[in-house]
C-alpha cells in the first residue's frame, strides 16, 4: 500500500509545495488543486508527482449538495461534476465527497433529516446525476462514510452501491468514521475486517486515523484522533488492510493540522507497518 496524506504547510507555488512533498515522504497525496485551478498549475503539480513517483489518490469535493440555500446547493452540484470531470481527465481514480445534509448547522452536520427515506432518495439521485452528466471512464465518484450520515456502515454502503446502480460509483473507506458506537469501538478489528471484506472490491481510496472513547462518560463519547493517540491496534489494522487491498492502494492520513503532526503520524504508522511485516 502507498502511505500518504494531505501535504500540510505554507506554500504558494508548485515549487514550494514540492519541497513540502519531498519532506513529507508521502507516496500518495490528495490533489493540491481543483477544477478551478489554472491548467498550467495543475500540470505543474502533476509533473512534480510523476517525477517523485507519488500517486494523486483522490480529488475532494467537500461541499454540501443539499445545502438549505438552493443557490449554494446548485453551486456544490456543479463543483462536484467539475471535480469528477477533472479526475477522469487526468486519471485520478477517486473523486470523493460526503452525501450532504439539509441542516443549516454546517455542511457535514448531524441532522434529524440525514437518515430519512427522502434524504436517501436524494443521495441516490444526486450521485446518479453527477455520474450520468460527467460519464467518467477512469475516475469513480465515492462518498466518504460519516458517523451520522449515509453511508454509516459497510452494509449500508453496499446497499447504496446497489441502489445507485452505476459502474463508476465506488467506495471510499474510512473505518474510523464508521466506528460510531461502543459495540464497534470495543471490537474494532472484527469490525474493520468486516468493512474491508464487504467493500474491498469497490474501494478506491482509504483514510486512516485513530479513535478513543471516554470510558466513564454517559452517554458514549467517541473522539477521532491521530494514529497512536487512540486505542486501535495499528499492527493488526495494517494486516487487515494488507489482506484486502491490492498492491499500490493509497492509504491516506487525514485531519492533522500541521506538517509536524502529519510527520509524527506517518512515523507511527510506518513503524507499525514494519513490525507487522506490511510494506508501505
Amino acid at each position: 500500500m502507498l502511505l500518504g496524506g494531505t501535504v500540510e504547510g505554507r506554500w504558494a507555488t508548485p515549487r514550494e509545495w514540492e519541497a513540502l512533498l519531498v519532506k513529507s515522504r508521502f507516496k500518495a497525496v490528495t490533489a493540491p488543486f481543483n477544477c478551478l485551478t489554472p491548467r498550467d498549475e495543475i500540470d505543474a503539480y502533476r509533473e512534480i508527482c510523476d517525477r517523485h513517483g507519488v500517486l494523486i489518490a483522490e480529488i475532494g469535493v467537500w461541499r454540501n449538495l443539499f445545502d438549505p440555500d438552493p443557490g449554494k446547493a446548485a453551486e456544490a452540484l456543479d463543483y462536484a461534476k467539475g471535480q469528477l470531470a477533472l479526475a477522469d481527465e487526468i486519471g485520478v481514480e477517486c473523486c470523493v465527497n460526503i452525501a450532504g445534509t439539509a441542516s443549516d448547522a454546517g455542511w457535514d452536520a448531524a441532522d434529524r433529516s440525514n437518515f430519512t427515506p427522502e434524504t436517501y432518495g436524494r443521495i441516490v439521485d444526486s450521485v446518479r446525476e453527477i455520474i450520468d452528466c460527467v460519464r467518467p471512464k477512469r475516475a469513480c465518484y465515492a462518498l466518504e462514510p460519516m458517523p451520522w450520515m449515509v453511508p454509516d456502515g459497510p452494509d449500508e454502503y453496499l446497499q447504496l452501491i446497489r441502489d445507485v446502480d452505476r459502474a463508476q460509483f465506488a467506495a471510499h473507506m474510512d473505518f474510523v468514521n464508521m466506528i460510531n458506537c461502543p459495540r464497534r469501538y470495543l471490537a474494532p478489528e472484527a469490525f474493520i475486517e468486516d468493512c474491508f471484506r464487504k467493500l474491498g472490491p469497490y474501494i478506491r481510496s482509504t483514510h486512516i486515523k485513530d479513535t478513543r472513547m471516554h470510558p466513564t462518560n454517559l452517554t458514549a463519547l467517541l473522539e477521532e484522533c491521530s494514529p497512536g493517540e487512540g486505542t486501535l491496534d495499528y499492527e493488526e489494522v495494517l494486516r487487515i488492510m494488507d489482506r484486502w487491498l491490492p498492491a499500490g492502494a493509497p492509504v491516506l492520513l487525514e485531519h492533522m493540522t500541521t506538517f509536524e503532526e502529519y510527520a509524527a503520524a506517518y512515523d507511527y504508522v510506518a513503524a507499525a507497518a514494519d513490525r507487522a511485516g506490511v510494506a508501505v
